[in-house]
């Protein structure tokens, strides 16, 4: 270490990640209970501070790798908190992340482990410090950019129904959608596909299977709905 810097008070750098899932048509979050002061016992997000040989992707993907077990996580920087008073153990400056899961990709003997659970965006409790703020930052993050993004598949299986992307559509947007309209325009992007697959799980007549083409996206990387 260098002598640097030397006269200027210190701060300490953390991560925290905010995770959405899509389980039973709601978007939801994994949080947990803290388990060190300050604030051992409150609702917290997951999170931790940066190693000295580490960037801050790098932390954020050690975190949520260390939560989740899951790699090559959709994966945004959210923004900077660092309000004077944020933390008061420390002088803390945190950089949110926003990752998306596959609820049924997250192992469950790991969720216990970590005492994590999934909480429905609408009914989240008061959490630590100013991460109710990372969360609504983080939403309106996802709104802005599910149109122009194709972020949703990130929340399903490789398999779904048409149903199944419209409620998350709408979990996220937190209004309804209106169902022809939004076939019809799905039914008009070449990169989802739908498969021979029935699905006769969710529906007794048995509903189509699509499929997000990656590999077609990434050729002509526009999307719009």
């Amino acid at each position: 270490m260098t002598t640097y810097y030397s006269e200027h008070t210190k701060a300490y750098v953390a991560v925290d990640c905010i995770i959405f899932g899509f389980d039973e048509n709601r978007l939801k979050l994994l949080i947990g209970k803290r388990n060190m002061d300050p604030g051992r016992g409150e609702w917290s997000l997951y999170g931790g501070f940066v190693e000295k040989d580490e960037c801050l992707d790098d932390a954020a993907n050690r975190v949520l790798l260390e939560l989740t077990g899951l790699k090559e996580i959709y994966m945004k920087q959210v923004g900077a908190f660092g309000a004077i008073e944020r933390d008061p153990g420390e002088r803390v400056i945190s950089v949110a992340y926003c990752a998306l899961i596959n609820v049924n990709d997250y192992n469950e003997e790991l969720r216990k482990q970590h005492g994590v659970e999934w909480v429905s965006i609408n009914e989240l409790p008061q959490l630590y410090s100013d991460h109710n703020d990372m969360v609504k930052k983080a939403i309106t993050l996802l709104r802005r950019r599910i149109s122009t993004e194709p972020l949703s598949f990130n929340l399903l299986p490789d398999l779904f129904t048409l149903t199944q992307l419209q409620h998350v559509y709408e979990a996220v947007l937190g209004e309804e959608i209106d169902k022809r309209n939004f076939r019809k325009r799905i039914k008009t992007i070449e990169f989802i596909e739908k498969t021979e697959f029935i699905d006769k799980m969710t529906s007794k007549r048995g509903a189509a299977m699509y499929r997000f083409n990656k590999n077609a996206y990434l050729e002509d990387p526009c999307f719009k709905l």
